[in-house]
């Protein structure tokens, strides 16, 4: 069976099970623009450099004519049908030799729990994963193009991965024992390096509901990955009381809805479902899997994260597609196998940037106690007027004294205690998380009444 068969019967052995599948993106092939130092590919009589004390595999495809090449200590050049080097003099190509050496940038630079270097099979159905899921999880299978060289560090070595199978040069490794023989060959030092570890779970993800990811123990070591292009620091959500969903790295404006979910929910079925309303609502991207539950107050230790992030603030889709998916938990619930939902939302979208932001409560916080010292100097300055013209006159406590002491105020919170709610507010749709969904009591009674 040739390559493309292997692949192809990989996938389909993925798709019989709940498992995902994730894609090494990266490679060292020596024709690959980007692993150069001048984001080129050599020219005609270039110097060539390889970092002396790397280990790399690279793949040639095509045919270099170069002055000198300077090899790594510990490597090899895989040489593709018609790829080949030959000799040239330097500076051959005087439109794009620059006389410096070409230098094959850090080999070692590609992480395994970078988000940025994977690739999954859900984005070409319109849905993105939060930052712990876009690297391998343990029911995930792992696939390294088998027409690249690659080479992967495997992580700081605090926690192992686990993966539910990973295929390599032609072979698909589905025992810890058989990996761990790769790892430790020739070719599998070239490939994966570091102080972590990589493991195979042979447990399989039958679970029509899904599985948890398992990467909440990896998430810093993934955030600071993610994040290290930005100096380690998220960027300022463009909205007030931004979220934070399970497993991500930073806030985002948009809506998380948490689904409470039966024996029979399924979580494919789910997705179709909801992609069938996704793609009207442009501006907002879409994630959904199952998640540990932060609180277990109700018994479940899992439930369904829906996150609706807004790629574009101030439009409301987001806060729109989760009034249509409660909607349909409280119509379709039971069927979809839902039993209650809990939503919550992000603020107003933040106007005039961070620093505008701060300055506007404290230049309103200044003018509100400016007016109420104001008013307080117009007090007082009434009352000494009134006592000096004798039109404010103290009563004795015995002639203040009322006929009758009052009992106090009605409450109309515990008013509404031997009231029983309208039968319009009872529903499965369960909104106390959210800032949304409120009774108000002091309207509450004049409805009760009608």
């Amino acid at each position: 069976m040739g390559t493309l068969g292997q692949l192809l019967l990989w996938l389909q052995l993925c798709a019989l099970t709940q498992a995902a599948y994730k894609v090494w993106v990266p490679n060292t092939d020596f024709d690959t623009a980007t692993n150069w130092s001048q984001n080129r590919t050599p020219c005609a009589g270039d110097a060539v450099r390889f970092p002396a004390d790397k280990m790399v595999s690279v793949l040639v495809r095509e045919s270099h004519a170069i002055s000198d090449m300077l090899l790594p200590l510990d490597g090899e050049l895989v040489l593709a049908s018609g790829a080949g080097f030959s000799a040239a003099g330097a500076g051959s190509d005087p439109d794009c030799n620059s006389g410096a050496p070409t230098v094959f940038r850090n080999p070692d630079r590609f992480s395994w729990l970078d988000p940025h270097l994977w690739r999954s099979g859900d984005e070409a159905r319109g849905l993105f994963s939060v930052d712990a899921e876009r690297v391998p999880c343990r029911h995930d299978d792992v696939l390294f193009p088998p027409n690249a060289s690659f080479r992967v560090e495997l992580g700081s070595g605090a926690n192992p991965a686990r993966v539910h199978s990973v295929s390599a040069l032609g072979q698909t490794f589905t025992r810890d024992e058989d990996l761990a023989a790769f790892l430790t060959s020739s070719a599998g030092r070239l490939r994966f390096h570091g102080p972590g570890t990589l493991r195979l779970d042979s447990e399989v993800c039958t679970d029509p509901s899904g599985c948890i990811c398992g990467n909440a123990e990896t998430l810093p070591w993934v955030c600071a990955a993610l994040l290290q292009p930005l100096g380690g620091r998220c960027p300022p959500a463009a909205c007030h009381n931004a979220l934070r969903p399970e497993g991500h790295c930073c806030d985002l404006c948009g809506a998380i809805l948490s689904l409470t979910h039966g024996p029979t929910f399924d979580l494919e079925r789910y997705r179709a479902r909801l992609l069938d309303i996704f793609p009207q609502n442009q501006g907002l991207q879409v994630a959904v899997s199952k998640v540990s539950r932060v609180s277990q107050l109700r018994g479940a230790d899992t439930e369904i994260q829906v996150v609706l992030a807004e790629t574009q603030p101030g439009t409301s889709g987001a806060e729109r597609l989760a009034q249509a998916l409660v909607a349909d938990v409280a119509e379709h619930g039971e069927a979809l196998g839902v039993l209650s939902a809990a939503l919550r939302q992000s603020d107003a979208q933040v106007e005039g940037g961070s620093t505008a932001g701060q300055d506007a409560p404290r230049s309103l916080a200044g003018l509100a106690s400016g007016v109420a010292f104001a008013v307080l100097l117009a007090l007082l300055g009434t009352l000494l007027l009134l006592c000096r013209t004798g039109r404010l006159r103290w009563r004795r406590p015995e002639e203040a004294a009322p006929t009758e002491m009052p009992l106090g105020f009605r409450n109309p919170v515990f008013d509404l205690a031997d009231k029983e709610l309208p039968t319009s507010l009872a529903s499965k749709v369960d909104s106390s998380a959210s800032h949304s969904y409120f009774v108000n009591p002091l309207f509450f009674g004049t409805e009760a009444e009608a």
